[in-house]
């Protein structure tokens, strides 16, 4: 995996991320740092990674395990370091997963699959910061 970084020096502190598979990414910083507030600070690009990786592994187990799985929203909330490095220090994610009769076993079951075995964002982030889950299943007709 790979990835370059450019500077836009006419933006500030904007900063443009061309990943391995092609795609743009877009990075700013807050004004009091040069950054004119265009784009996700790159801490919270992290965070954002990080739940998209966890989201993906629990529709992936749910789907793998024949469930109607239709929604699947994670809510990320965290702390972190007062002093350089900033490091994460806590994260919490509340997933809510929606679809048709998905037992809550089963979304208990994919949440714990995707935090201890799968994700590598997760599980990367958490020598650093205390990572703690909570989800809620709602139906759909």
């Amino acid at each position: 995996m790979d990835c370059t970084i450019n500077w836009m020096p006419d933006s500030g502190m904007a900063f443009a991320a061309e990943t391995g598979s092609g795609h743009l990414l877009t990075m700013d910083g807050a004004p009091d740092g040069g950054g004119r507030n265009l784009a996700p600070r790159p801490m919270e690009t992290v965070l954002a990674g990080t739940g998209g990786c966890t989201a993906y592994d629990v529709v992936l187990i749910l789907k793998r395990g024949r469930h109607d799985v239709r929604g699947c929203k994670v809510v990320l909330t965290s702390e972190r370091a007062p002093a350089d490095p900033k490091v994460f220090t806590k994260i919490h994610m509340h997933f809510v997963v929606t679809g048709v009769a998905i037992p809550e076993t089963a979304v208990e079951r994919a949440v714990a699959l995707s935090h201890e075995k799968y994700c590598s964002a997760t599980i990367m982030l958490g020598k650093t910061a205390a990572v703690t889950t909570s989800f809620e299943v709602r139906g759909v007709a």
